[in-house]
């Protein structure tokens, strides 16, 4: 039977070319100057750090232009609330999300479900989906509905074999 999986990842090396250059940047920008914005890479975070809101939200647009220009969904970052700092400055963590959790897993489930195809299956394994089907072309058709919904992170499908 025809089969792919249904995975969400994200490739640790784009962010972190991204989150370098978004850095660079950031030291060489007049408008950055004096304001002690920082950007860093952690384990499965990015934390930003400026003196006010209105550079944080700079910041953080500089690392989205950086991330789109690499190729790497926005949909990745989950931003936690912005918190004071020492010295009346400001910070906020980005958490990087991959994998599909459970509950998102049942409910990219129950949306296949509901598209009615016939001898269309779907199960859940690890952080990823398979779905299985008796013909290529109904397969290709649940790619297109994910593609076209809109589930708050990235999905990319791979391992199709027929």
């Amino acid at each position: 039977m025809p089969t792919f999986d249904v995975v969400s990842e994200v490739d640790e090396q784009e962010v972190r070319n991204a989150v370098d250059q978004a850095a660079r940047e950031v030291a060489q920008r007049f408008d950055f100057k004096n304001t002690e914005s920082s950007i860093e890479l952690g384990d499965g975070v990015i934390d930003m750090a400026s003196l006010s809101e209105d550079r944080l939200a700079a910041l953080r647009q500089v690392l989205e232009e950086k991330l789109v220009r690499r190729k790497v969904s926005l949909k990745v970052l989950d931003y936690g609330t912005v918190e004071p700092a020492s010295g009346g400055s400001v910070r906020q963590r980005a958490t990087l999300q991959s994998g599909i959790s459970a509950e998102k897993a049942k409910e990219l489930n129950k949306f296949i479900k509901t598209l009615g195809l016939k001898g269309i299956q779907s199960s859940t394994q690890g952080d990823q989906l398979r779905v299985q089907g008796k013909k290529r072309d109904q397969l290709q058709s649940v790619i297109a509905a994910l593609k076209e919904a809109e589930f708050g992170l990235p999905l990319q499908f791979t391992n199709f074999r027929d």
